[in-house]
């Protein structure tokens, strides 16, 4: 069996019983049956092994499975992290998972293909956490897509977001005391001071970026009922993938699915629905459906325009 498949192994146990209770024959059962199992070149499972597999569970992903012993011996996921912690265990996951297939298969150009992705700034990840952790004040020069200039910030580091395959740091920027985001991508000359800031915010980053979808100014928007109309066809692939963990099916009827979100009605948002062309209509707030209009007219009449310059 190859050194690393233990993960997998895990992301196999928690799948699992994440059905139903199982005990250690059906667990086996089911492993022995994997395909991951089968090409990781494994021919048994002992029950010392899932103990040792439940145990590291419990110690990487926080999640207490037990077994219910007095008759049944099943085992079960008794407790799981809070929601924000158990994503980003399903994410670890995923991960590992994937992973491992590639671990497995030196062959797996041949038939696995990734997005082609440009650098995300994620070198500088563990140094950010760093200064995060330890109140570092931190200098680093940032470039602005919109006004394509680099400009040198000094910041209080409060938190990393991700959002769209996008890392983004979330500070305080010296100057002026505004809160702000700053893509990793576009980060250099990153240097962290011994100095530690004193001030204390009264920034709710949690509260906020649980009605957060994208990266934006916390002064900008306030979070508010947003409703959506779907065409089956898309609301299908809507509901089986949520846009954001707010989204909640309103009703359903032949042709149409009604979602209902509690979020900030941002400019990021307004791509996403705009992305869904004609499929997707923002039926509430108004102001937003309005803001939607507009956009599709000035990106209609820009076709116009060209089409006569033709």
């Amino acid at each position: 069996m190859k050194k690393d498949f233990y993960l997998t192994r895990y992301a196999l146990i928690i799948k699992k019983l994440e059905t139903a209770p199982a005990n250690y024959s059906q667990i086996e059962d089911y492993l022995l049956n994997s395909y991951e199992f089968q090409d990781s070149g494994a021919t048994n499972y002992s029950i010392r092994t899932l103990q040792r597999d439940i145990s590291e569970i419990s110690r990487l992903f926080n999640i207490s499975i037990l077994n219910k012993k007095k008759g049944d011996n099943r085992y079960y996921i008794e407790s799981r992290p809070e929601m924000e912690a158990d994503e980003y265990n399903q994410k670890l996951l995923e991960s590992f998972q994937v992973s491992n297939t590639l671990n497995l298969h030196p062959e797996f150009s041949d038939y696995i293909f990734f997005e082609a992705r440009k650098p995300t700034g994620l070198g500088n990840f563990y140094n950010l956490f760093f200064a995060i952790r330890n109140r570092r004040i931190i200098r680093f020069e940032h470039f602005n897509y919109g006004t394509q200039v680099t400009s040198a910030r000094k910041v209080h580091p409060l938190a990393l977001k991700e959002s769209k395959d996008r890392w983004y740091l979330i500070a305080v920027d010296a100057k002026d005391k505004k809160l702000k985001s700053f893509g990793l991508d576009r980060i250099h000359h990153l240097e962290i001071s011994n100095s530690k800031y004193r001030e204390k915010y009264d920034f709710h980053l949690k509260e906020h970026f649980k009605n957060a979808f994208g990266v934006m100014n916390l002064d900008e928007h306030k979070p508010e009922k947003i409703l959506l109309k779907c065409s089956r066809h898309q609301g299908e692939y809507i509901k089986s993938f949520p846009l954001h963990q707010s989204q909640k099916t309103a009703k359903e009827d032949s042709e149409n699915i009604y979602f209902e979100f509690f979020l900030h009605p941002t400019y990021d948002f307004m791509q996403e629905i705009l992305s869904f062309g004609d499929e997707v209509t923002v039926l509430e707030p108004a102001h937003f459906a309005v803001q939607i209009k507009n956009e599709l007219k000035s990106a209609l009449e820009k076709y116009d325009l060209e089409s006569v310059k033709k």
